[in-house]
Protein backbone atom coordinates (compact mmCIF):
# COMPACT_ATOMS: atom_id res chain seq x y z
CA UNK A 1 0.00 0.00 0.00
CA UNK A 2 2.76 2.50 -1.17
CA UNK A 3 0.48 4.59 -3.75
CA UNK A 4 -2.56 5.83 -3.36
CA UNK A 5 -6.09 3.88 -4.05
CA UNK A 6 -9.11 3.34 -2.66
CA UNK A 7 -8.68 0.63 0.47
CA UNK A 8 -11.09 -2.38 0.30
CA UNK A 9 -11.92 -4.36 3.19
CA UNK A 10 -9.28 -6.99 3.69
CA UNK A 11 -6.56 -3.83 3.46
CA UNK A 12 -8.55 -2.01 6.21
CA UNK A 13 -8.51 -5.11 8.56
CA UNK A 14 -4.39 -5.11 7.87
CA UNK A 15 -4.04 -1.69 8.47
CA UNK A 16 -6.10 -1.75 11.78
CA UNK A 17 -3.99 -5.21 13.03
CA UNK A 18 -1.07 -2.41 12.38
CA UNK A 19 -2.16 -0.11 15.00
CA UNK A 20 -0.28 -0.71 18.35
CA UNK A 21 -2.59 -1.66 21.48
CA UNK A 22 -5.85 -1.30 19.44
CA UNK A 23 -6.71 -4.78 19.30
CA UNK A 24 -5.76 -8.14 21.31
CA UNK A 25 -2.95 -10.11 19.45
CA UNK A 26 -4.67 -12.72 17.07
CA UNK A 27 -7.46 -11.45 17.39
CA UNK A 28 -10.12 -12.03 14.29
CA UNK A 29 -11.08 -8.85 12.74
CA UNK A 30 -14.28 -8.16 10.94
CA UNK A 31 -14.98 -4.70 8.60
CA UNK A 32 -18.03 -3.50 6.99
CA UNK A 33 -17.56 -0.24 4.66
CA UNK A 34 -20.58 2.35 6.28
CA UNK A 35 -19.91 5.33 4.39
CA UNK A 36 -20.29 8.87 5.39
CA UNK A 37 -22.34 9.89 2.58
CA UNK A 38 -20.84 12.77 0.62
CA UNK A 39 -17.05 12.61 0.24
CA UNK A 40 -15.11 9.80 1.82
CA UNK A 41 -15.17 5.89 2.34
CA UNK A 42 -15.67 4.70 5.81
CA UNK A 43 -14.68 1.25 7.38
CA UNK A 44 -15.66 -0.36 10.73
CA UNK A 45 -13.27 -2.74 11.88
CA UNK A 46 -14.49 -4.89 14.63
CA UNK A 47 -12.88 -7.97 16.70
CA UNK A 48 -14.96 -10.73 17.05
CA UNK A 49 -16.05 -11.48 20.53
CA UNK A 50 -14.40 -8.29 21.73
CA UNK A 51 -15.73 -4.27 22.00
CA UNK A 52 -12.47 -3.06 20.66
CA UNK A 53 -13.06 -1.33 16.89
CA UNK A 54 -11.89 1.60 15.35
CA UNK A 55 -12.73 3.74 12.50
CA UNK A 56 -10.65 4.23 8.98
CA UNK A 57 -11.88 6.68 6.95
CA UNK A 58 -10.25 7.37 3.75
CA UNK A 59 -10.55 10.29 1.31
CA UNK A 60 -11.25 9.48 -2.24
CA UNK A 61 -10.39 11.94 -5.22
CA UNK A 62 -14.01 13.13 -6.33
CA UNK A 63 -17.15 14.37 -4.44
CA UNK A 64 -19.31 10.85 -4.08
CA UNK A 65 -22.11 12.97 -3.77
CA UNK A 66 -21.92 14.30 -7.74
CA UNK A 67 -18.87 11.34 -8.78
CA UNK A 68 -15.89 11.78 -10.54
CA UNK A 69 -16.92 14.75 -12.59
CA UNK A 70 -16.37 17.02 -9.63
CA UNK A 71 -12.44 16.13 -8.78
CA UNK A 72 -11.43 17.44 -5.06
CA UNK A 73 -7.63 16.77 -3.40
CA UNK A 74 -7.05 14.46 -1.31
CA UNK A 75 -5.25 16.67 0.96
CA UNK A 76 -8.51 16.90 2.98
CA UNK A 77 -7.70 14.23 4.62
CA UNK A 78 -4.37 15.59 6.21
CA UNK A 79 -6.38 18.68 6.53
CA UNK A 80 -9.18 16.77 9.06
CA UNK A 81 -6.65 14.80 10.72
CA UNK A 82 -4.28 18.33 12.21
CA UNK A 83 -8.22 19.73 12.69
CA UNK A 84 -9.10 16.94 15.09
CA UNK A 85 -5.57 16.58 16.67
CA UNK A 86 -5.83 20.43 17.08
CA UNK A 87 -9.62 20.25 18.46
CA UNK A 88 -8.70 16.93 20.77
CA UNK A 89 -5.66 18.59 22.40
CA UNK A 90 -8.08 21.76 23.24
CA UNK A 91 -11.27 19.38 24.02
CA UNK A 92 -10.39 15.80 24.41
CA UNK A 93 -13.88 14.62 25.44
CA UNK A 94 -15.76 16.22 22.40
CA UNK A 95 -13.62 14.75 19.96
CA UNK A 96 -12.25 11.50 18.90
CA UNK A 97 -8.86 10.51 19.18
CA UNK A 98 -6.72 10.03 16.18
CA UNK A 99 -4.43 6.56 16.72
CA UNK A 100 -2.54 6.75 13.17
CA UNK A 101 -2.69 8.16 9.73
CA UNK A 102 -1.29 8.17 6.33
CA UNK A 103 -1.73 11.25 4.17
CA UNK A 104 -0.33 9.17 1.14
CA UNK A 105 -2.84 7.27 1.10
CA UNK A 106 -5.09 9.80 2.56
CA UNK A 107 -6.64 7.60 5.87
CA UNK A 108 -6.96 8.36 9.06
CA UNK A 109 -7.79 6.01 11.79
CA UNK A 110 -9.74 6.85 14.96
CA UNK A 111 -11.76 6.60 17.81
CA UNK A 112 -15.24 4.25 16.77
CA UNK A 113 -18.29 5.59 18.10
CA UNK A 114 -20.27 3.44 17.13
CA UNK A 115 -22.43 3.72 21.03
CA UNK A 116 -23.03 7.44 19.63
CA UNK A 117 -25.90 8.70 17.42
CA UNK A 118 -25.66 11.28 14.79
CA UNK A 119 -27.37 14.18 16.18
CA UNK A 120 -29.68 14.71 13.43
CA UNK A 121 -31.48 10.87 13.46
CA UNK A 122 -31.96 11.67 17.25
CA UNK A 123 -33.67 15.39 16.68
CA UNK A 124 -35.64 13.87 13.86
CA UNK A 125 -36.73 10.80 16.72
CA UNK A 126 -37.47 13.75 19.31
CA UNK A 127 -34.85 12.85 22.03
CA UNK A 128 -33.37 15.49 23.77
CA UNK A 129 -29.65 16.20 24.78
CA UNK A 130 -29.71 18.38 27.88
CA UNK A 131 -25.82 18.28 27.59
CA UNK A 132 -25.66 19.27 24.14
CA UNK A 133 -25.19 23.32 24.51
CA UNK A 134 -23.09 23.07 27.47
CA UNK A 135 -20.68 20.34 25.37
CA UNK A 136 -20.63 22.32 21.67
CA UNK A 137 -20.54 25.41 23.61
CA UNK A 138 -17.40 24.77 25.23
CA UNK A 139 -16.01 22.95 22.44
CA UNK A 140 -16.70 26.42 19.91
CA UNK A 141 -15.02 28.79 22.37
CA UNK A 142 -11.41 27.14 23.21
CA UNK A 143 -11.44 25.88 19.63
CA UNK A 144 -11.84 29.60 18.26
CA UNK A 145 -10.53 31.01 21.15
CA UNK A 146 -7.18 29.40 21.10
CA UNK A 147 -6.48 29.44 17.42
CA UNK A 148 -7.32 33.25 17.45
CA UNK A 149 -5.23 36.10 17.53
CA UNK A 150 -6.68 36.76 21.06
CA UNK A 151 -5.67 33.21 22.17
CA UNK A 152 -2.69 32.41 20.42
CA UNK A 153 0.66 33.76 19.22
CA UNK A 154 -0.24 35.85 16.36
CA UNK A 155 2.53 34.45 14.10
CA UNK A 156 2.35 31.11 15.49
CA UNK A 157 -1.32 31.00 14.25
CA UNK A 158 -0.11 32.63 10.97
CA UNK A 159 2.11 29.41 10.28
CA UNK A 160 -0.19 27.35 11.52
CA UNK A 161 -3.61 28.90 8.94
CA UNK A 162 -0.72 27.98 6.13
CA UNK A 163 -1.73 24.10 7.36
CA UNK A 164 -5.16 24.97 6.37
CA UNK A 165 -5.06 26.58 3.27
CA UNK A 166 -8.59 24.39 1.92
CA UNK A 167 -9.50 25.53 -1.40
CA UNK A 168 -11.45 22.96 -2.83
CA UNK A 169 -13.43 22.20 -0.42
CA UNK A 170 -13.90 26.37 0.46
CA UNK A 171 -15.02 26.32 -2.92
CA UNK A 172 -17.62 24.07 -2.23
CA UNK A 173 -19.14 26.05 0.40
CA UNK A 174 -18.67 29.14 -1.37
CA UNK A 175 -20.75 28.03 -4.40
CA UNK A 176 -23.46 25.78 -2.69
CA UNK A 177 -24.21 28.22 0.48
CA UNK A 178 -23.49 31.60 -1.45
CA UNK A 179 -24.20 31.80 -4.67
CA UNK A 180 -26.24 28.70 -6.07
CA UNK A 181 -29.14 29.49 -4.20
CA UNK A 182 -29.06 32.97 -5.68
CA UNK A 183 -28.94 32.26 -8.97
CA UNK A 184 -29.90 29.07 -11.76
CA UNK A 185 -27.48 26.90 -11.40
CA UNK A 186 -27.17 22.88 -11.85
CA UNK A 187 -26.11 22.37 -8.28
CA UNK A 188 -29.35 23.54 -6.91
CA UNK A 189 -32.22 20.75 -5.85
CA UNK A 190 -35.73 21.68 -4.87
CA UNK A 191 -38.95 20.25 -6.07
CA UNK A 192 -41.43 21.99 -8.45
CA UNK A 193 -43.54 23.17 -5.62
CA UNK A 194 -41.41 25.59 -4.15
CA UNK A 195 -40.19 26.87 -7.46
CA UNK A 196 -41.59 30.40 -6.54
CA UNK A 197 -39.31 30.20 -3.30
CA UNK A 198 -36.54 29.51 -5.43
CA UNK A 199 -37.22 32.49 -8.14
CA UNK A 200 -38.10 34.56 -5.35
CA UNK A 201 -34.01 33.71 -4.21
CA UNK A 202 -33.00 34.69 -7.90
CA UNK A 203 -34.43 37.87 -7.68
CA UNK A 204 -34.17 39.75 -4.25
CA UNK A 205 -31.56 42.07 -4.11
CA UNK A 206 -31.80 43.42 -1.02
CA UNK A 207 -30.99 39.76 0.32
CA UNK A 208 -28.10 39.26 -2.30
CA UNK A 209 -26.25 42.21 -0.53
CA UNK A 210 -26.68 40.70 2.86
CA UNK A 211 -25.34 37.77 1.70
CA UNK A 212 -22.36 39.19 -0.75
CA UNK A 213 -21.47 40.32 3.09
CA UNK A 214 -21.34 37.63 4.81
CA UNK A 215 -19.99 36.02 1.35
CA UNK A 216 -17.04 38.79 1.91
CA UNK A 217 -16.22 37.61 5.77
CA UNK A 218 -16.37 34.20 4.78
CA UNK A 219 -13.50 34.76 1.99
CA UNK A 220 -11.32 37.25 3.86
CA UNK A 221 -11.79 37.44 7.25
CA UNK A 222 -9.45 34.55 9.25
CA UNK A 223 -10.12 34.95 12.93
CA UNK A 224 -9.89 31.40 14.28
CA UNK A 225 -9.50 27.53 12.72
CA UNK A 226 -13.19 26.53 11.89
CA UNK A 227 -14.32 23.30 11.89
CA UNK A 228 -16.18 24.65 9.01
CA UNK A 229 -19.33 22.29 8.72
CA UNK A 230 -20.63 22.29 12.17
CA UNK A 231 -24.00 20.55 11.42
CA UNK A 232 -26.03 18.03 13.56
CA UNK A 233 -24.85 15.23 10.90
CA UNK A 234 -21.06 16.23 12.32
CA UNK A 235 -21.94 15.69 15.74
CA UNK A 236 -22.42 12.16 17.88
CA UNK A 237 -24.30 12.63 21.12
CA UNK A 238 -25.90 10.46 24.21
CA UNK A 239 -27.99 12.35 26.67
CA UNK A 240 -24.81 12.54 28.21
CA UNK A 241 -21.87 13.20 25.91
CA UNK A 242 -20.96 14.65 22.62
CA UNK A 243 -18.30 14.24 20.24
CA UNK A 244 -17.65 16.46 16.94
CA UNK A 245 -16.69 14.33 13.86
CA UNK A 246 -15.79 15.33 10.15
CA UNK A 247 -14.00 18.46 10.28
CA UNK A 248 -12.45 17.91 6.62
CA UNK A 249 -13.71 21.74 5.83
CA UNK A 250 -11.38 23.18 8.63
CA UNK A 251 -9.64 26.37 7.70
CA UNK A 252 -9.03 29.94 9.35
CA UNK A 253 -12.69 31.93 8.64
CA UNK A 254 -14.83 33.71 10.40
CA UNK A 255 -15.78 32.40 14.12
CA UNK A 256 -19.64 33.21 13.79
CA UNK A 257 -19.58 30.25 10.70
CA UNK A 258 -19.18 27.17 13.01
CA UNK A 259 -21.83 28.96 15.44
CA UNK A 260 -24.26 29.71 13.29
CA UNK A 261 -23.91 26.32 11.46
CA UNK A 262 -25.12 24.77 14.54
CA UNK A 263 -27.62 27.21 15.50
CA UNK A 264 -29.28 26.96 11.81
CA UNK A 265 -29.19 23.13 11.75
CA UNK A 266 -31.25 23.46 15.07
CA UNK A 267 -33.62 25.88 13.92
CA UNK A 268 -34.26 23.39 10.63
CA UNK A 269 -35.15 20.81 13.02
CA UNK A 270 -37.29 23.42 14.22
CA UNK A 271 -38.59 24.16 11.17
CA UNK A 272 -39.27 20.46 10.60
CA UNK A 273 -41.58 19.62 13.32
CA UNK A 274 -44.96 19.82 12.28
CA UNK A 275 -43.99 17.13 10.37
CA UNK A 276 -42.52 14.52 13.39
CA UNK A 277 -44.61 15.74 16.25
CA UNK A 278 -47.60 13.43 16.92
CA UNK A 279 -49.90 15.89 18.62
CA UNK A 280 -49.98 19.66 19.05
CA UNK A 281 -48.44 19.14 22.42
CA UNK A 282 -45.43 17.36 21.73
CA UNK A 283 -45.18 19.95 19.07
CA UNK A 284 -44.80 22.89 21.38
CA UNK A 285 -42.76 21.41 24.01
CA UNK A 286 -40.31 20.39 21.14
CA UNK A 287 -40.36 23.53 19.33
CA UNK A 288 -39.41 25.13 22.51
CA UNK A 289 -37.29 23.17 23.46
CA UNK A 290 -34.74 23.51 20.30
CA UNK A 291 -35.20 27.20 20.54
CA UNK A 292 -34.18 27.02 23.95
CA UNK A 293 -31.06 24.94 22.83
CA UNK A 294 -30.29 27.27 20.23
CA UNK A 295 -30.04 29.84 22.73
CA UNK A 296 -28.04 28.10 25.39
CA UNK A 297 -25.59 27.29 22.50
CA UNK A 298 -24.77 31.04 21.97
CA UNK A 299 -24.83 31.63 25.89
CA UNK A 300 -22.75 28.79 26.57
CA UNK A 301 -20.19 29.77 23.68
CA UNK A 302 -20.28 33.27 25.43
CA UNK A 303 -19.47 32.96 28.83
CA UNK A 304 -16.87 30.37 28.33
CA UNK A 305 -15.60 32.85 25.41
CA UNK A 306 -15.69 35.61 27.36
CA UNK A 307 -14.08 33.77 30.57
CA UNK A 308 -11.16 32.78 27.99
CA UNK A 309 -10.70 36.21 26.99
CA UNK A 310 -10.34 37.21 30.31
CA UNK A 311 -8.26 34.50 31.99
CA UNK A 312 -5.76 33.34 28.71
CA UNK A 313 -5.61 36.57 26.14
CA UNK A 314 -2.28 37.28 25.02
CA UNK A 315 -3.13 40.29 22.43
CA UNK A 316 -2.62 43.05 25.03
CA UNK A 317 -4.44 45.90 22.58
CA UNK A 318 -7.54 43.47 22.66
CA UNK A 319 -7.37 44.48 26.73
CA UNK A 320 -8.42 47.74 25.54
CA UNK A 321 -12.10 48.63 27.78
CA UNK A 322 -15.24 48.11 25.68
CA UNK A 323 -13.36 46.07 22.68
CA UNK A 324 -14.27 42.31 24.11
CA UNK A 325 -18.23 43.59 24.06
CA UNK A 326 -17.15 44.79 20.46
CA UNK A 327 -16.11 42.11 19.46
CA UNK A 328 -18.25 39.15 20.73
CA UNK A 329 -21.37 41.73 19.58
CA UNK A 330 -19.91 41.08 15.88
CA UNK A 331 -19.57 37.60 16.53
CA UNK A 332 -23.08 37.27 17.33
CA UNK A 333 -24.25 39.26 14.07
CA UNK A 334 -21.71 37.03 12.27
CA UNK A 335 -23.85 34.24 13.36
CA UNK A 336 -27.18 34.82 13.01
CA UNK A 337 -26.26 35.67 9.21
CA UNK A 338 -24.18 32.60 8.76
CA UNK A 339 -27.38 30.64 10.32
CA UNK A 340 -29.77 31.89 8.15
CA UNK A 341 -27.39 31.05 4.69
CA UNK A 342 -27.29 27.56 5.90
CA UNK A 343 -30.83 27.39 6.56
CA UNK A 344 -31.71 28.62 2.76
CA UNK A 345 -29.20 26.15 1.30
CA UNK A 346 -30.22 23.26 2.64
CA UNK A 347 -33.66 23.97 0.94
CA UNK A 348 -33.13 24.83 -2.59
CA UNK A 349 -29.53 23.78 -2.80
CA UNK A 350 -27.49 20.64 -3.45
CA UNK A 351 -27.27 18.74 -0.21
CA UNK A 352 -30.67 18.82 1.65
CA UNK A 353 -30.76 17.47 5.26
CA UNK A 354 -33.49 14.59 6.94
CA UNK A 355 -35.04 16.76 8.86
CA UNK A 356 -37.38 18.15 5.91
CA UNK A 357 -36.77 15.42 3.28
CA UNK A 358 -37.77 12.45 5.30
CA UNK A 359 -41.15 13.79 6.35
CA UNK A 360 -43.58 11.63 4.98
CA UNK A 361 -46.77 14.17 4.73
CA UNK A 362 -46.59 16.07 1.14
CA UNK A 363 -48.00 19.30 2.43
CA UNK A 364 -46.25 19.04 6.30
CA UNK A 365 -42.67 18.94 4.05
CA UNK A 366 -43.68 21.78 2.12
CA UNK A 367 -44.62 23.91 5.20
CA UNK A 368 -41.74 23.14 6.27
CA UNK A 369 -39.26 23.95 3.73
CA UNK A 370 -41.37 27.14 3.37
CA UNK A 371 -40.78 28.36 6.85
CA UNK A 372 -37.17 26.90 7.30
CA UNK A 373 -36.92 29.72 3.82
CA UNK A 374 -38.60 31.98 5.82
CA UNK A 375 -36.49 32.31 9.39
CA UNK A 376 -33.23 31.81 7.05
CA UNK A 377 -33.99 34.95 5.15
CA UNK A 378 -34.97 36.96 8.07
CA UNK A 379 -31.94 36.30 9.90
CA UNK A 380 -30.15 37.07 6.63
CA UNK A 381 -31.76 40.28 6.26
CA UNK A 382 -31.13 41.71 9.27
CA UNK A 383 -28.30 39.95 11.11
CA UNK A 384 -25.83 43.33 10.93
CA UNK A 385 -29.21 44.45 13.62
CA UNK A 386 -28.42 42.07 16.23
CA UNK A 387 -28.08 43.66 19.64
CA UNK A 388 -28.85 39.93 21.49
CA UNK A 389 -30.26 36.54 20.74
CA UNK A 390 -33.63 37.49 22.34
CA UNK A 391 -33.21 39.62 18.52
CA UNK A 392 -32.69 36.58 17.12
CA UNK A 393 -35.49 34.83 18.38
CA UNK A 394 -37.79 37.44 18.10
CA UNK A 395 -36.46 37.18 14.11
CA UNK A 396 -37.78 33.48 14.01
CA UNK A 397 -40.90 33.94 15.49
CA UNK A 398 -41.75 36.84 13.18
CA UNK A 399 -40.95 34.28 10.20
CA UNK A 400 -42.64 31.73 11.50
CA UNK A 401 -45.77 34.14 11.63
CA UNK A 402 -45.39 34.51 8.33
CA UNK A 403 -43.76 37.47 9.05
CA UNK A 404 -40.35 38.73 7.81
CA UNK A 405 -40.21 42.13 9.36
CA UNK A 406 -36.96 43.72 11.66
CA UNK A 407 -36.22 43.91 14.76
Amino acid sequence: MSAYHPLNAEEAIQLAKSIPGRFPDHAELECREIGDGNLNLVFHVTAKNTADSIIIKQAVPYAKVVGESWPLSLDRARIERVALETQYSLCPNLVPKVYGYSDELAYTVMEDLSEYTIMRKGLIEGIAYPKFAEHIGEFMARTLFYTSDLGMNQQEKKVLAGRFVNPDLCKITEDLIFEDPYRESSNNNYPDHIADEAEALRTDLPLHFEVALLREKFLTHAQALLHGDLHTGSIFVTPESTKVIDPEFAYFGPMGFDIGAVIGNLLLNYAAQPGWSQDEYTQATREARLLEMASDVWNHFESNFRMLWNDDLLDEMSRTPGYQDYYVSQILKDTAGFAGCKMIRRIVGLSHVADIDTIADDTAREAAQRKALAIGKNLVRHHRSIKSFEDILTLIQQATKGNEVSI
